[in-house]
């Protein structure tokens, strides 16, 4: 019994947080729009029972989700976020694995004091911060009065509303979210596999490449997740730093939602936005559960 609950609970858990909401979601992006409020008119009623459901499978189309292929602003929307997720998550991961190796390697009393300093700037409000990177990346922001001072340029770079601010804030906002996991792993690293591998003929390069990178695969893997996935549907960022130049499907959900109030359509974005960050998530954790039965 008391195993029972233990496994129940986070099943309960997705149920009631992610699987509820997405069939919510998922109802909402088969129903038709209209001038109401909710501004949509369901296809399922439940109080209905049986013949509800009969109804539902009979009217049953996938309008809204044809016209996301019809219209180009919406595949637009998810290949650009796609890039902008990808290209972030590598330099996050270029800039925060040094950083996890380096609170690895150091003393062992100077490790809580560097783990305080990544985790610190979320002791701020994240739209404080962003808000922040706007006063620093505008033309007349820090960043280009000190470039100007110290004669690397002539007149201000443009910076904010730009496609490299988003990237900036991105990376700046998830870093800590690739470096702590990538720390744990390089914590628990025995250094006497390094040494072997030393005694061995390898050089520290090698042994690095050989050794420490290997072992560091599951902080990366879920570093890189954890990057990833909020950075795709990043509203706040590109909204804020990159301005209406910058094309990502967290915006044009947005819009969907509250500007132009059509949900269905909304609702099928979100759906498919969904989709495309569940399906590979699964498929890899089978692959590598394959993998791993395979090496047993």
């Amino acid at each position: 019994m008391r195993r029972l609950f233990l496994i129940a609970v986070p099943y309960l858990w997705l149920l009631a947080l992610f699987l509820v909401p997405f069939l919510i979601v998922l109802k909402i992006s088969l129903s038709d729009p209209a001038i109401a409020r909710p501004p949509y008119t369901p296809t399922l009623d439940i109080a209905l029972g049986w013949q509800g459901l009969k109804d539902f499978f009979s009217q049953l189309d996938f309008e809204n989700f044809t016209f996301l292929t019809e219209d180009a602003l919406y595949w637009k929307a998810y290949l650009s976020s796609l890039k902008i997720a990808v290209v972030s998550t590598l330099i996050t991961l270029l800039v925060g694995f040094p950083i996890a190796y380096g609170m690895a390697k150091a003393p062992t009393e100077w490790r809580p004091t560097l783990m305080m300093l990544v985790i610190l700037p979320f002791w701020t409000s994240f739209l404080i911060r962003i808000y922040a990177w706007m006063g620093i990346l505008s033309n007349e922001g820090y960043l280009n009065q000190i470039l100007m001072w110290s004669g690397l340029t002539d007149e201000p770079l443009k910076l904010l509303n730009t496609n490299i601010a988003v990237y900036i804030g991105i990376v700046y906002t998830y870093l800590p979210f690739m470096i702590l996991p990538i720390y744990a792993t390089l914590e628990k690293l025995d250094d006497s596999l390094l040494e072997a591998a030393e005694d061995l003929g390898c050089s520290r390069l090698s042994a690095f490449w050989l050794v420490t990178m290997p072992l560091s695969k599951p902080g990366i893997i879920a570093g890189c997740f954890l990057v990833f996935i909020p950075a795709i549907g990043e509203f706040v960022i590109p909204s804020l730093l990159g301005g209406s130049q910058t094309l990502m499907i967290g915006k044009v959900l947005w819009e969907e939602f509250f500007s132009n109030r059509d949900w269905p359509v909304a609702s099928a974005v979100a759906v498919v936005l969904l989709l495309v960050l569940v399906i590979p998530i699964i498929l890899f954790q089978r692959n590598e559960q394959k993998q791993r039965e395979e090496g047993l």
